[in-house]
């Protein structure tokens, strides 16, 4: 993938939701989870399987980094891991965005989109 480049490829959905949850915050895999659900008022889900996945191909394609945990973070059981969009990864999430608009501009002229007219 390529971002910024005419010829990227689509980001897969899990990828874009995730980049999206992110935004410019440190998040663990849970809190991403939550931040997705929260902010798409229920509508987008990813599961663990399908997050943890993602996320470790996230961070072999440069798309987000891991973060050192805040240093306040008190936690019982082991570390938790905290993850960051990366430059590429909000590049690519930029563009995928613009994809997806052009996308939406069709289904806009098609009546399509409940709320929206032409």
């Amino acid at each position: 993938m390529r971002p910024s480049d005419n010829r990227s490829i689509a980001l897969r959905q899990p990828i874009l939701a995730i980049l999206l949850a992110l935004g410019d915050d440190s998040m663990h895999g849970y809190a991403i989870m939550q931040a997705l659900e929260e902010k798409t008022d229920g509508r987008e889900r990813v599961l663990p399987g399908t997050l943890y996945a993602a996320i470790s191909r996230m961070v072999a394609e440069g798309l987000i980094e891991e973060r050192n945990p805040p240093k306040n973070e008190v936690s019982a059981g082991p570390t938790r891991r905290y993850y960051r969009r990366t430059a590429r990864g909000r590049a690519a999430a930029r563009d995928e965005a613009a994809r997806l608009r052009a996308l939406l501009r069709m289904a806009v002229a098609q009546d399509l989109v409940p709320g929206i007219s032409k």
